[in-house]
């Protein structure tokens, strides 16, 4: 058959991650984006991304006078940008410099995608991209947010929103759940996963999760669900259900959903969807063909619901997620029965 047009992009091109360094950064995030999307990644066999930082200045204060940033490229570095990631900082009510404003725009204008982190909401929303758009960005700055950009659809209570061409996550650690759902949109599950153990990070967490997750000094026992999930995830497999869970877990249903709560910010049914939609993109990823095995082996159960939850998480079907993501090979088919 001919080859994917999506492959040969790929052969042909790597996408360029360029990220602005502007006086007052945070260095976490940044910290974060040069990990997912800078460093090289040799077992993988090939480059993910082309991968740069520019500044307005040649020397950026970084927060607090932490320390200063020097030698990087200059912002006409953004116009190269098949990704911009926009700065964020602690003092959102200083406006952002005309000039990254404007290489904001003009990215936006030739249709590059734009990611915000944190406070990085408050640049792409002084830009004037976010009008219309959902948007995230670090709960303690929600209601200053509003009162400033009331044409912004907030979604203040999750990790990540992905608005297709304008991604924005929370604070913190949610920078580094947003860069490994742009690895898994842009290369698959097998690779997200294989990055989010070089950072030793859960490969998956929804953006729908909330962004404030209880984590209290735990009495003893210890009511960690670390072993559960571990020996959940080894039987996706099997007709698994949220009282099964419990039932491992040693506790009721209610028990068991609190604890996800407070520790992971999701359900327990949410979860168990979640790793089954992964484990479903592995297998495609790795040459099956059969969507009934698939269904079957990530416990999913028909091929109709595997088509179904696959275009709600990814938003592609099956057969184009392979022709992205998987091998050379023919369309998936049914087995036979």
């Amino acid at each position: 058959m001919p080859q994917d047009s999506s492959h040969a992009t790929r052969a042909a091109h790597t996408h360029r991650v360029v990220v602005i360094v502007d006086e007052n950064s945070n260095p976490f995030e940044l910290g974060c984006v040069t990990e997912v999307f800078g460093l090289r990644r040799p077992e993988l066999g090939r480059e993910l991304y082309d991968f740069a930082l520019c500044a307005p200045d040649p020397r950026t204060l970084m927060r607090d006078g932490f320390f200063t940033l020097t030698g990087v490229a200059g912002l006409d570095a953004a116009d190269t940008a098949d990704t911009l990631i926009v700065p964020n900082r602690p003092d959102t009510d200083v406006p952002r410099r005309p000039a990254v404003l404007d290489a904001v725009r003009r990215a936006h204008a030739r249709g590059a995608r734009l990611v915000g982190m944190c406070s990085g909401a408050f640049t792409l929303a002084e830009a004037g991209v976010l009008d219309g758009r959902r948007a995230t960005a670090h709960w303690q700055w929600a209601d200053s947010f509003r009162a400033r950009f009331p044409s912004v659809d907030l979604r203040p209570d999750v990790l990540f929103v992905d608005d297709g061409d304008i991604l924005t996550s929370a604070g913190s650690a949610a920078a580094l759940d947003l860069g490994l759902h742009l690895v898994r949109r842009d290369h698959g599950a097998e690779v997200a996963n294989s990055v989010s153990r070089r950072l030793v990070f859960a490969a998956h967490r929804d953006g729908g999760q909330r962004q404030f997750v209880e984590r209290p000094v735990p009495d003893t026992p210890d009511e960690s669900l670390a072993p559960v999930l571990a020996w959940a995830q080894e039987r996706l497999d099997e007709p698994l259900t949220v009282a099964d869970i419990a039932t491992r877990a040693a506790v009721s249903p209610a028990t068991l959903h609190r604890r996800f709560r407070v520790q992971l910010g999701t359900t327990p049914l949410a979860w168990l969807t979640g790793e089954r939609i992964a484990l479903a993109c592995r297998l495609i990823e790795r040459g099956e063909q059969r969507l009934d095995v698939v269904a079957r082996r990530s416990g999913l159960g028909t091929a109709a619901n595997l088509r179904a939850r696959l275009r709600r998480e990814t938003g592609l079907s099956p057969s184009a997620y392979r022709r992205r993501f998987g091998p050379e090979s023919p369309e998936p088919t049914l087995a036979p029965r």
